[in-house]
C-alpha cells in the first residue's frame, strides 16, 4: 500500500446536519473547532437527528469569519453570528446526557420549525460547557461537543470501497459522516490501530462506531432504505450491533491538514473483532 495520509476532514457545525469539507483546520480541547458546537432539540429539549428526521440532511451549512449559514430548499437563508447568542440558558439533553446551552435565538428556531415541520429549537454549547467522553473509554480531562459521544470519528476510503463492492449501487462517505478520512490502507485496518499521530496531534481510538440507521438517508434527496446497513449487516455485525469507523479522541490541540502524513504507534486486536 502507499503512505499513508490524512486525505479529508470534515466538520459538522450543527449536529446532524449537513457538513463541510476543508483542507486545513484547527482541534481545540473539543475537538475541531465548530464541529457540533450548535444541535437542534424538540419541545422537550431532546436533540433532534435524522434518526427520526431524514429532512435533516437537506440542510446546508457553511462558515464565514463572523457567522455560520445555513441554507435549505425553498428557505431564506439563514446567518448565525458566531459570537452572539441570546442570554436563554436552556439544559439540552443528548443520548444519557445532560448539557448546559444557551438558545441561539427566536428567528433560528422559527426557520427551523418552518422547514423541519416540527417544533425546533437551535442550541449553542458554549466553550464553559465540559462533557465528558464516556469514561468507560476515555480520560477524566477528555471531553467533547454536541457529538454523539466522541470528538472525532474515522473511517478508511478503502473500507467504503470494500462496501461498495459488495453493494448494487455504490454510497458515498456522506453517508457515515467522518471527520477524517484516511487513505493508504487496507481496509478495515483503522479496526486494529490503538494511538496514532496526524500531523502533530496523536489520537487514541478506545472504541468502534456502532452504526444507527442514519447511513440509509441519502444525504442529497433525504430518502431512506435498506442500504447500507442491509450489507454492512452481513459482515460487520457483533453483538447486535453493527460497526463501520473508529471513535477517537485527541491529547492536545493542534492543525490538521489534508495530505498529512499518519503513523501507527499502537496496534491491537480487531475492534470488533470481525473477518470479511
Amino acid at each position: 500500500m502507499s503512505a499513508l495520509y490524512l486525505s479529508k476532514i470534515f466538520i459538522y457545525p450543527i449536529k446532524s446536519l449537513r457538513g463541510i469539507e476543508v483542507t486545513e483546520w484547527t482541534a481545540d480541547s473539543k475537538g475541531l473547532v465548530y464541529d457540533r458546537r450548535w444541535m437542534l432539540v424538540d419541545a422537550d429539549n431532546q436533540f433532534l437527528s435524522q434518526r427520526k428526521l431524514p429532512r435533516m440532511a437537506l440542510i446546508s451549512t457553511a462558515l464565514t469569519a463572523t457567522h455560520l449559514l445555513v441554507s435549505a430548499p425553498e428557505m431564506p437563508d439563514l446567518a448565525i453570528p458566531l459570537a452572539e447568542h441570546s442570554e436563554d440558558q436552556l439544559l439540552a439533553e443528548i443520548w444519557h446526557d445532560h448539557c448546559f446551552t444557551y438558545m441561539v435565538s427566536e428567528a433560528a428556531n422559527l426557520w427551523f420549525s418552518s422547514f423541519l415541520e416540527v417544533p425546533s429549537k437551535l442550541v449553542y454549547q458554549p466553550d464553559n460547557c465540559i462533557r465528558q467522553v464516556d469514561q468507560d473509554y476515555a480520560h477524566p480531562a477528555d471531553e467533547t461537543s454536541l457529538s454523539d459521544g466522541f470528538p472525532f470519528l474515522l473511517v478508511s476510503e478503502n473500507s467504503l470501497r470494500a462496501l461498495n463492492s459488495k453493494l448494487a449501487e455504490p454510497v458515498t462517505m456522506a453517508r457515515f459522516r467522518p471527520n477524517l478520512v484516511v487513505s493508504g490502507c487496507e481496509a478495515f485496518a483503522e479496526d486494529t490501530w490503538r494511538e496514532i499521530t496526524i500531523g502533530t496531534i496523536q489520537f487514541r481510538l478506545p472504541k468502534p462506531c456502532s452504526r444507527c440507521s442514519v447511513p440509509n438517508v441519502d444525504p442529497w434527496t433525504a430518502t431512506t432504505g435498506k442500504e447500507p446497513i442491509q450489507t454492512l449487516n452481513s459482515f460487520r455485525k457483533w453483538q447486535n450491533k453493527i460497526y463501520f469507523g473508529q471513535n477517537a479522541i485527541h491529547n492536545a490541540a493542534g492543525t490538521l491538514q489534508q495530505r498529512m502524513p499518519i503513523n501507527i504507534l499502537h496496534t491491537g486486536e480487531l475492534q470488533p473483532p470481525l473477518t470479511d
